[in-house]
């Protein structure tokens, strides 16, 4: 299916599936997977990164395992909007995984997704050591729960259309 927009997902989303949250990093892969009310991201786990093909076919094993029947990733865009080399490599990837799997994937901005994941982490008290374990599935479940926020919005809207 390859690369779409957030209000097309809902029409390209299989039934009782989920929906994963991915940030891509350098070194790892964060993991997130949404409930199947598509209400609630929770983080998963990391992937450590080696080559795509490797990285592809536990991408593609961890998302079967989780029922998901699409892909929201992080884009990385810089504070203005405008895209540099991480947000470039984001969507190499996309288009690249996009050849090895028919599911959709939604680019989503992801700006301070990881600050802000980081900031809950402080909060919940967990150590530098804890948190750096799991900062890359947090921010995946943050960038998820903003496309998961955002899919309501877009549901509720057209609910209100065909009344």
């Amino acid at each position: 299916m390859g690369i779409i927009d957030i209000g097309e997902l809902l029409a390209c989303l299989p039934s009782n599936s989920t929906i994963a949250g991915l940030d891509l990093g350098t070194k790892t892969i964060g993991v997130a997977v949404s409930d199947l009310g598509l209400a609630f991201a929770t983080p998963r786990h990391t992937i450590a990164r080696r080559k795509f093909t490797q990285d592809a076919e536990e991408l593609r094993r961890a998302l079967d395992e989780a029922r998901a029947g699409a892909i929201v990733l992080g884009l990385p865009l810089n504070m203005d909007g405008s895209e540099g080399p991480r947000a470039q490599s984001s969507r190499a990837f996309a288009r690249n995984y996009a050849r090895l799997d028919p599911r959709p994937i939604v680019l989503w901005d992801e700006r301070l997704s990881t600050v802000a994941a980081e900031r809950g982490m402080i909060e919940m008290d967990l150590s530098r050591r804890r948190r750096a374990e799991r900062i890359d599935a947090a921010a995946a479940s943050f960038i998820l729960q903003g496309a998961l926020d955002r899919l309501a919005v877009l549901f509720e809207a057209d609910e209100r259309e065909l009344r």
